[in-house]
């Protein structure tokens, strides 16, 4: 099957000008993918992990196998990353909430708070988790005003940790990309 898709790949570099447009031209759409990307990881609203994947299959697709230096099971590392990191993103905040002394309650209100926050950017990504958490604090786990808000702040504290930790997983993502394309061979 890749055999197929690298054909094909070597079919697009020839086709549209790519072998006359030079690898430079592929460098610069790969580097601005990757630094979407990777602005894409602090800034909740672009899929950053989603784009440095896109811009390593493109560079791929651009340059072929031996010009890009990118061999398949890099992609599955990449995609096994990006998993990772969305799956830390959405358990961060319930974490967080845990780890101030939360119910199940108040980690099932970040959980959900944090997904429905998400359709309310900016604002909803941090007060969506504080406000499931709270609620669910509240009225689910029959918890007073105080522990109630505590765990809320816990889920913001968790949601903010979870943001460091797909910016670093950001990193690592395009970091395996150069070092898969100039070291690894």
């Amino acid at each position: 099957m890749w055999e197929g898709i690298t054909h094909w790949s070597e079919g697009i570099m020839h086709w549209g000008g790519w072998g006359t447009a030079g690898t430079g031209l592929a460098w610069v759409i790969t580097s601005c993918l990757l630094i979407a990307g990777l602005v894409g990881c602090i800034v909740p609203i672009l899929p950053g992990h989603l784009i440095v994947l896109i811009a390593a299959i493109a560079h791929r697709l651009m340059l072929g196998r031996e010009g890009s230096g990118m061999e398949w099971w890099s992609f599955v590392i990449l995609t096994v990353l990006m998993a990772i990191s969305q799956a830390l993103e959405f358990a961060a905040g319930a974490a967080g909430t845990k780890w101030f002394g939360g119910t199940k309650w108040g980690a099932w209100g970040a959980l959900v708070g944090g997904i429905v926050g998400m359709f309310f950017f900016p604002f909803g990504l941090l007060l969506g988790p504080l406000i499931g958490a709270f609620i669910l604090e509240k009225w689910g786990a029959k918890q007073e005003l105080k522990p109630a808000a505590v765990s809320g702040v816990g889920s913001v504290v968790g949601t903010v940790a979870g943001m460091g930790m797909k910016f670093v997983i950001g990193v690592v993502m395009i970091a395996w990309f150069f070092i898969d394309c100039f070291w690894v061979k």
